[in-house]
């Protein structure tokens, strides 16, 4: 694809010349643009959720697919997703071009194999239940089109995340997210405002599914997991909250059942 905008000249010029104030004011002016972007494409992010919330309450899973920046970003939300809302590993998988040694170190040219994606799928023996989620700011990464295509042919439910109008990728994706960011203050530096789109936008479907799947009641997050005091220390006011008791009641509470939801329904069950 050509002409995309992700690789375009940067607004801002000489940057090597400019003060550390002035490099810090022209990366926040950008920034400042991305939730406009997305605004616009929440109609697409919407039809990608509710199909999404319709696989998994059919005991399918969701995963994200990607390279580099865009595969890291899939696996954060992916592992944030049980500490938060209490679900099982393995209920949101994110997948990076070259393995989990990618995570922290690039692999060169993973990305550019086309039939690797699909093979990666394979492993969690990826079914029509399941819907999986293509993330690359180009539109154009071999590893991720190769993968929703066969997904496509196998009629399992296909989405992607990207930052270009009219790329491949959103051609292959039964359900396309396009938040177009414009030029990167550091041209083509896609980690940057397209990264913080691609992030924005997964905090948007993780989040909006949980809360339909039922793992938050109110605005709490009453099924995350206790995985560190400051986390008892929440789950404990938010039963204090709920039931009108003391703080060492509370505690005493979710010590014993293990989660918020349980404690409240424990004690109001008794």
């Amino acid at each position: 694809m050509t002409n995309k905008t992700t690789e375009a000249e940067s607004n801002h010029q000489n940057l090597e010349h400019k003060s550390v104030e002035e490099l810090l004011i022209g990366i926040n002016n950008e920034d400042k643009t991305v939730p406009f972007a997305i605004e616009k494409a929440i109609p697409s992010i919407m039809l990608l959720i509710e199909e999404i919330v319709a696989k998994l309450k059919m005991g399918g899973r969701l995963f994200y697919m990607g390279a580099g920046t865009s595969g890291r970003l899939g696996i954060v939300d992916a592992s944030e997703c049980p500490p938060t809302f209490g679900v099982e590993h393995g209920l949101v998988v994110g997948i990076i071009a070259g393995g989990d040694a990618a995570i922290r170190k690039a692999v060169e040219f993973a990305e550019d194999d086309k039939s690797q994606g699909w093979k990666d799928l394979q492993e969690f023996n990826i079914n029509q239940n399941d819907v999986v989620i293509g993330i690359a700011a180009s539109g154009s990464t071999p590893y991720v089109i190769g993968a929703l295509e066969k997904c496509n042919e196998k009629g399992i439910s296909t989405g992607c995340i990207t930052c270009n109008k009219g790329s491949k990728l959103a051609e292959v994706a039964k359900f396309p997210i396009e938040v177009v960011v414009g030029p990167e203050f550091v041209t083509g530096s896609t980690r940057m405002k397209s990264g913080t789109a691609q992030k924005l936008v997964l905090n948007m479907i993780s989040t909006a599914v949980m809360i339909k799947l039922g793992r938050v009641k109110g605005n709490r997050m009453v099924d995350m997991q206790l995985s560190n005091e400051k986390l008892v220390d929440r789950g404990t006011l938010m039963i204090m909250n709920e039931l009108n008791i003391d703080y060492n009641k509370a505690n005493k509470l979710l010590l014993e059942f293990g989660s918020v939801r349980k404690a409240v329904d424990g004690y109001k069950n008794k």
